[in-house]
């Protein structure tokens, strides 16, 4: 019975789709659950950013080719996509498709997931047994959905990290953004003439700060702080002209210019530990090189800290993640930013992302849990690899099919690893 019934993928993103594409070239059964009102979500909230990647690298060969099956027009392969072209001209279309329509639920969140009829403790026949899916709709309205594996890709943009190193920002909420605004756009007027602080140093802080300096020159009293935890603003600024993506290079280095000119308040080996609301503007408490220091007043906070996964609705299954990162463990050493900063990851497939329930994987962004490297042309690969094993396919699966674009960063000695005993390369470019 088990073999007759869906693979559940959870999550209507890139990799969630990309599995469902792979799903129908194997000709096997699946269904997906979205929570959001329509795939790609996400992408809507920072519809307005251009993304580094070309189309090239933004949609997965079993999507490309199930395009072309319905004689669909591709987008350009070197042009730069925006967020919102990625939901409308991309996944949305895909979902519309005939061979996915049907099996794709909106509006629904799956709220629990667990071995039909057993918790995560009970071990007799236990891979014998099919999940089981409790699902969540717009209404309120509870269903359950069994399935012979799962293909968790709900992401981590819903949970962004903390502007306080390890807690909460609920003194201040109102005041604090996080994801990316729309600056110049729709939220122009929360920023111009305001003293305005961004927190983080991956590159959505990159592209808020360029955005704030565009709207400091047509409103002179806007003023600009930007505060991070590396001891150098030089540390986060990418590899320049040896990065194979030109316009990732591109934004560290715009970067660089514009705090030669000045314009930009850095605070660097700055630790934010609390934060505090004083006549609705916002006081950071620090610790910047061992000295306690404050900062502010700031009317608005852009706090671009990064996300992590939510592991909610695993309770009652075997799961394991890396206790630092949150990443499916096998993938730590490929990305802890704590040993390197290369933002090329060598290519890995179903033998890093087994999880300790057989037939569950996480995939996509949630795979690299707190880790900032994730490119979407990596969880196209691991979709790929993950819904090759499941079809019985395991050449295919151990197959490495992705080329990654090189960053021209790295900070450590490359470090060798072996999966189950074999030989699976190099952890850094």
């Amino acid at each position: 019975m088990t073999t007759r019934l869906p693979v559940a993928i959870i999550g209507g993103g890139p990799a969630g789709l990309a599995a469902a594409a792979h799903l129908v070239q194997y000709q096997q059964p699946f269904v997906l659950f979205e929570s959001g009102p329509a795939l790609g979500t996400h992408f809507l909230e920072y519809g307005h950013v251009r993304l580094f990647s070309t189309w090239r690298y933004n949609i997965d060969a079993a999507s490309k080719k199930l395009f072309e099956q319905h004689e669909m027009a591709l987008p350009d392969p070197d042009r730069l996509p925006y967020g919102k072209e990625i939901a409308e001209h991309y996944l949305q279309p895909l979902g519309q498709l005939p061979e996915l329509k049907p099996f794709i639920h909106l509006n629904s969140r799956v709220i629990h997931l667990q071995r039909q009829g057993l918790d995560k403790m009970k071990t007799a026949n236990r891979d014998d047994k099919p999940f089981e899916l409790v699902i969540e709709n717009g209404t309120g309205t509870c269903q359950t959905v069994l399935a012979r594996a799962v293909i968790d890709a709900t992401g981590t943009w819903q949970n962004p990290n903390p502007v306080v190193s390890g807690g909460a920002t609920n003194a201040a909420a109102e005041f604090v953004d996080y994801g990316i605004p729309s600056i110049l756009g729709a939220d122009q007027k929360r920023f111009q003439n305001k003293r305005v602080v961004v927190v983080g140093s991956g590159h959505s802080a990159l592209n808020s700060l360029i955005d704030l300096v565009q709207l400091k020159e047509r409103f002179p009293d806007t003023e600009i702080t930007w505060i991070v935890r590396k001891a150098s603003p030089e540390q986060v600024l990418g590899g320049g002209e040896a990065d194979q993506l030109p316009e990732r290079g591109a934004l560290g280095q715009r970067i660089k210019a514009l705090l030669t000119g000045e314009q930009i308040n850095v605070q660097t080996s700055s630790f934010i530990q609390s934060i505090s609301l004083n006549d609705e503007q916002v006081l950071f408490g620090a610790e910047q090189r061992g000295h306690k220091i404050d900062f502010g007043p700031f009317d608005q906070v852009i706090a671009n800290t990064g996300s992590h996964p939510s592991f909610e609705l695993l309770r009652e299954v075997r799961y394991a993640f890396d206790p630092a990162l949150e990443s499916v463990p096998a993938l730590a050493p490929l990305i802890d930013p704590n040993v390197h900063s290369c933002g090329t990851v060598r290519p890995h497939g179903e033998q890093e992302l087994r999880q300790p329930e057989k037939d569950f994987y996480i995939i996509g962004a949630k795979s690299y849990g707190r880790a900032p490297t994730f490119l979407m042309a990596t969880g196209f690969e691991q979709a790929r690899s993950v819904v090759a094993h499941l079809s019985g396919d395991r050449e295919a699966a151990e197959r490495v099919e992705l080329d990654l674009p090189e960053t021209g960063v790295c900070s450590s000695r490359p470090l060798a690893f072996t999966i189950n005993g074999a030989d699976r390369g190099t952890s850094c470019c």
